[in-house]
């Protein structure tokens, strides 16, 4: 389902992966809030990226390394340019800081800017990704008739092994699908409608509990074949670099 790679060369494209709330505790998506205003997305996608910086604790990066260097706020906007109680705010995660002041401040430091994104070793990897924080999106921004609505479980988790995604699929036509592949495996999982997958030039139906897993690499597609749209989860692993 990630990175999109149509079998025409000339429509190869990548694409990040979301999707919209679900019901209050079920994995059922409302189908009609595909259509949400532009402030609305705005919203959302705004409040998901400061979650994500957020979950590099840049701020208290940031203080350990004053505190470490015995530098009080005010030294330290002395030799960055920058006042105390912007710093200040930055270490509290009140504000967000951009990368020309996050260069100031690791230049004073002798760091590089990644030190502000690098990842706690120590810390045991633990992600929780609430439903109102997702993003819907369709499988290509400029489809008209998508083959299938997608949210990301897991965006701010980080060292990922695996994607997983909740997925809806609406009724398709097969002339309306075209196939896709990607690196890694794919396990589909539905949980509710019915849903054909297109594989090794066969169609395999997939009914309520049932599941699919397979090479990723080899071109497939997917199509809704009920009415209220099929759902699903969607699992795939990463390239291992």
């Amino acid at each position: 389902m990630p990175e999109f790679k149509a079998n025409d060369a000339s429509l190869k494209g990548d694409f990040e992966d979301a999707f919209i709330s679900s019901e209050s505790g079920t994995a059922k998506l409302h189908y009609n809030e595909i259509d949400l205003s532009g402030s609305e997305k705005s919203e959302k996608h705004e409040q998901s990226i400061e979650r994500l910086l957020s979950s590099y604790a840049i701020g208290a990066k940031l203080k350990r390394l004053r505190l470490r260097k015995k530098i009080g706020l005010v030294d330290l906007g002395k030799h960055t340019g920058l006042s105390a109680s912007l710093l200040s705010q930055l270490e509290n995660g009140k504000v967000t800081p951009t990368l020309p002041t996050l260069a100031r401040i690791a230049m004073v430091f002798d760091v590089g800017i990644d030190h502000f994104f690098e990842n706690q070793r120590s810390k045991h990897n633990f992600s929780v990704t609430r439903a109102k924080e997702r993003i819907r999106f369709p499988d290509r921004p400029d489809n008209p008739l998508p083959s299938y609505f997608f949210e990301v479980l897991a965006f701010g988790a980080k060292e990922k092994r695996l994607s997983a995604y909740v997925a809806e699929f609406p009724v398709r036509k097969p002339e309306d699908v075209r196939e896709h592949f990607h690196e890694g495996w794919e396990l589909v999982h539905v949980l509710s409608g019915s849903l054909a997958i297109r594989f090794d030039a066969e169609e395999h139906l997939l009914g309520e509990g049932d599941s699919a897993y397979f090479d990723a690499l080899e071109p497939h597609a997917y199509r809704g074949t009920s009415d209220p749209p099929a759902q699903a989860l969607v699992v795939t692993t990463r390239p291992q670099m």
